[in-house]
């Protein structure tokens, strides 16, 4: 639920504590109430936008667009409902880096585009109104129909890519963590992610499924308590999670482009020189498709999404590559993905051996109670009262 609230804009601008994170992900785990949230996402999407809206913050400084014109995603709006200040399209002073000038934990003002430290400034970008945003999103309404031709077209050219992978399952690695007929929890970098583990709880402490987590998501997943069974990166990143985390998981699989090319930190020696066994797998999904086509041809059912994206909003607002391999991936495990919000809905817990002795003692009691109101069950009664007054010596007369 968004808390709905006013910040009445004034001209002295809003003031809070920076926090900055190039990653989405870690930067909602760490805003809270009073914060400036500096950021880095094209196309600020409804569920982030929620998240900040619910963490409190008070402004939102971003360093890409917040409507980038392809199509009118609802962050914005949601921004603007809860009265919170915006800045996109945000540099440091003199040419720097974003998150260069605004350091993390500082002290600072937003005010119109202007990013303040003490009385000076040390970030500048464009300012956006309720009647900005409004306008922009109209805008945004012609671009909707190329980002569905897009969709259409990587889908295409992902399938061409990935036949071989997506129709027969070639490619896939061998685990050393058996999935084929065991539950599978897929936990991706989201928005939702650590809500959406939250709700788990229950069925991931019951059912106890094997987790299998992409880079991004990791910490999120380590946060909640868990460690996964497999992790999932991608050969072309360029920060890897800690090698401790790493080699907390029986499965390291690394995603890399026909040929074996990789590049990136994830691409060098690094992983022998901490100990860390990888194991390749040939395709050119996102690290979430990923991880959940190699679920899905292992045999693993059902697979839960965590932190995936669902909806059409949430499919065009990924990069132009997910966009691809988001839509035919979820084609391909079809009935077997379960989202995670529909899974406290599905599942009501196990069976308990308390449960059932509940139920068997009630049931006796009600058997008895029935039995005691017949003149049969009267005279049993008489006859046990007559034992037991014998027995104890007539302490029941």
């Amino acid at each position: 639920m968004v808390k709905l609230r006013t910040r009445p804009q004034t001209e002295a601008g809003v003031v809070g504590t920076a926090r900055a994170d190039r990653r989405t992900s870690g930067l909602l785990s760490r805003v809270s109430e009073g914060d400036v949230a500096v950021l880095d996402h094209i196309d600020l999407d409804g569920p982030t936008a929620e998240a900040l809206v619910d963490a409190g913050v008070v402004a939102v400084v971003n360093r890409a667009p917040m409507i980038s014109g392809r199509f009118p995603n609802r962050g914005p709006q949601v921004l603007v409902d809860a009265g919170i200040a915006m800045v996109d399209q945000a540099a440091g002073r003199d040419g720097r880096d974003l998150f260069a000038a605004v350091s993390d934990g500082r002290r600072v003002v937003v005010r119109g585009g202007a990013v303040l430290v003490g009385d000076g400034v040390v970030a500048r970008g464009r300012e956006l109104t309720p009647d900005d945003v409004a306008r922009q999103l109209a805008d945004a309404e012609a671009g909707l129909s190329t980002q569905l031709h897009m969709l259409t077209h990587n889908s295409a050219e992902f399938l061409r890519r990935e036949e071989a992978l997506i129709l027969h399952g070639e490619g896939v690695p061998r685990l050393r963590t058996r999935l084929r007929g065991r539950p599978v929890v897929v936990v991706a970098q989201g928005p939702d992610a650590v809500a959406e583990l939250r709700r788990l709880r229950r069925y991931l402490r019951e059912v106890k499924p094997v987790v299998v987590a992409t880079a991004d998501a990791l910490d999120v997943v380590r946060a909640a308590g868990l460690t996964p069974e497999v992790v999932v990166l991608d050969s072309r990143t360029e920060e890897i999670p800690a090698a401790k985390a790493l080699r907390a998981c029986r499965d390291v699989v690394v995603t890399e482009a026909a040929g074996g090319m990789r590049t990136g930190a994830a691409g060098s020696d690094l992983f022998e020189r901490v100990g860390v066994r990888t194991i390749a797998m040939e395709t050119t999904a996102t690290p979430g498709d990923a991880a959940l086509l190699l679920a899905d041809a292992s045999g693993a059912a059902p697979i839960v999404g965590v932190g995936m994206r669902g909806t059409l909003e949430e499919f065009l607002d990924g990069t132009r590559e997910g966009l691809g391999s988001g839509y035919v991936t979820r084609l391909k495990v079809g009935q077997r993905l379960v989202d995670a919000a529909a899974v406290p809905m599905l599942y009501s817990g196990q069976l308990r051996a308390r449960h059932a002795y509940l139920v068997l003692l009630m049931g006796l009691l009600a058997v008895a109670l029935a039995v005691a109101t017949t003149d049969v069950g009267h005279q049993w009664a008489l006859d046990l009262r007559g034992h037991l007054d014998s027995l104890l010596g007539g302490g029941f007369s």
